[in-house]
């Protein structure tokens, strides 16, 4: 294969897409409404690619989407991502926040300070919505300070953050501040 392909595969939330090039996966396409709009998201996005059978490390990603999605684990270590062309501070956020279990969230301040750049929540929050390679980077497990997670990515579709999280595991999503780390509740005392 030379240049870039997709194809369009079917998850227990619809029908996805994945684009990749000859160097990894550029981009991953959750459901839109319709399989028409998420094949017109990808055509905009990636109006180079044409529609193929995926090599190995696609359908490596996408056996680990599809399970994801039917909310068991999943492990994407071994799929290879095409990362040219993405700022190098992206690049970082997107490691920190592959390492990011299941069932488990984090903040934008979380990932900052683990960057070392404790002020640069914003930019990493941007990172986050600039997220091309949504599941596989999980960036629906990053969220804000006071854990709301309804939004959605420019490549999620029509599903939110919080759904996926909820397919995950992960009930009430709300993340795990470094406050809470750092000065952790005591569990409250039973009288007697």
């Amino acid at each position: 294969m030379s240049g870039r392909a997709y194809t369009i595969f079917d998850t227990a939330i619809g029908r996805c897409g994945i684009a990749w090039g000859d160097a990894g996966i550029v981009g991953v396409q959750l459901p839109e409404a319709r399989e028409i709009e998420t094949r017109k998201r990808l055509y905009r996005l990636y109006p180079d690619a044409r529609e193929t059978r995926p090599p190995a490390n696609v359908e490596l990603a996408i056996e680990g989407i599809v399970t994801l999605l039917r909310g068991e684990g999943s492990d994407f270590a071994n799929v290879t991502l095409d990362m040219s062309g993405i700022h190098a501070f992206n690049q970082r956020v997107y490691q920190i926040t592959r390492a990011i279990p299941r069932g488990e969230t984090r903040t934008y301040r979380e990932i900052a300070t683990r960057l070392g750049a404790s002020g640069a929540t914003h930019s990493v929050a941007r990172a986050i919505a600039s997220n091309p390679f949504v599941i596989i980077v999980p960036c629906h497990r990053v969220l804000e300070a006071d854990g709301y997670a309804d939004k959605m990515s420019p490549h999620g579709g029509v599903i939110s953050q919080r759904r996926l999280l909820s397919i995950e595991g992960v009930g009430n999503p709300s993340s795990k501040t470094l406050f809470d780390v750092l000065l952790p509740v005591a569990p409250p005392r039973l009288p007697g």
